[in-house]
C-alpha cells in the first residue's frame, strides 16, 4: 500500500509518523484547546442510535473513535493509513478493555475504503481533505459505504476572515513554529507546514466549494458549522437513497 501515493500526500504521511508520542495533548495545546471542543461538534452531529456501525476515517490516535462509543454507544471501525498513529490508538484500547470491545482499528486509505457498499450506519472523518489527492472522488468513496439515511460527519481546520485572518496568518506563520520547536523539531516542521497547507486547500476548495462537493457525492441536507472565529468547520450531512 502507498506505492502510488503522491508527492504531497507522502509528505505529509512521514511529517505526522513521527508526532504521536504526544500527538493529543500537544495538538490541543496548540489549538488553544479549541481542538476537543471541535471533535465533541462533529461527534454530535452524527446522532447515532446505541450499537449503530459507525466508521472513523482518518482516525489517529483515536479520539474520535473514542467518544463516538461514549456519546452514543455505538460500534466503531477506526481507520487511518498512519501505523504510527495506530500503534498510539492501540495503546489506548489496551488501558480499556471495555472500550477495546467496541473499536476494531484498521490500516487503509480513505480513497479506496476495504468495506462493502452501504456497510455502516454513519460516518466520521477529521483533517482528512488536505491530505487526499482527489477531495471530491475521496467523498463519494466515503459515501458509498454509508447506508441510505446514514450521517456523515467531519472536522477540518478552517481560515478565517477579516482582521482575525491576520491574527490567524501571525500565528501560523510566526507563532506555531515557535511553539512546536519548544516541544521537537518534529513538531516544528508540522507547524511550519500546518498554515499554508490550510489556506492552500481553502484557496482551492472554498467552504462553498466544499459544500456542492459533498453534494455532489450524494449527501442531501448539508450543513457546515464554523467553530472558534474560523479556526475549524464541521461539515455534516445525511446520505441519499
Amino acid at each position: 500500500m502507498g506505492s502510488n501515493r503522491s508527492r504531497r500526500k507522502q509528505h505529509a504521511l512521514e511529517l505526522f509518523e513521527r508526532l504521536p508520542a504526544r500527538y493529543d495533548e500537544l495538538g490541543a495545546a496548540l489549538s488553544f484547546f479549541q481542538d476537543p471542543r471541535w471533535r465533541r461538534a462533529a461527534v454530535e452531529a452524527v446522532e447515532a442510535e446505541p450499537d449503530d456501525r459507525v466508521l472513523d476515517v482518518a482516525c489517529g490516535t483515536g479520539l474520535v473513535s473514542r467518544a463516538l462509543v461514549d456519546r452514543w454507544g455505538a460500534r466503531v471501525v477506526g481507520l487511518d493509513q498512519s501505523a504510527s498513529m495506530l500503534g498510539r490508538a492501540r495503546e489506548m484500547l489496551a488501558r480499556d478493555p471495555a472500550l477495546a470491545a467496541r473499536i476494531t482499528l484498521v490500516e487503509g486509505e480513505a480513497e479506496s475504503l476495504p468495506f462493502a457498499d452501504r456497510e455502516f450506519d454513519h460516518l466520521t472523518f477529521t483533517y482528512l481533505l488536505r491530505y487526499v489527492d482527489d477531495p471530491a472522488a475521496t467523498l463519494r468513496e466515503l459515501a458509498r459505504v454509508v447506508k441510505p439515511g446514514g450521517r456523515i460527519s467531519s472536522l477540518e481546520f478552517c481560515v478565517p476572515t477579516g482582521i482575525w485572518l491576520w491574527l490567524w496568518r501571525l500565528y501560523t506563520r510566526v507563532g506555531l513554529p515557535a511553539l512546536g520547536r519548544l516541544a521537537s523539531r518534529s513538531w516544528f516542521e508540522a507547524g511550519r507546514f500546518l498554515g499554508p497547507s490550510i489556506e492552500g486547500f481553502y484557496r482551492d476548495y472554498p467552504l462553498r466549494r466544499q459544500v456542492e462537493l459533498w453534494q455532489a457525492a450524494g449527501i442531501e441536507r448539508v450543513e457546515a458549522r464554523r467553530m472558534s472565529l474560523g479556526g475549524g468547520v464541521v461539515i455534516w450531512g445525511t446520505v441519499g437513497d
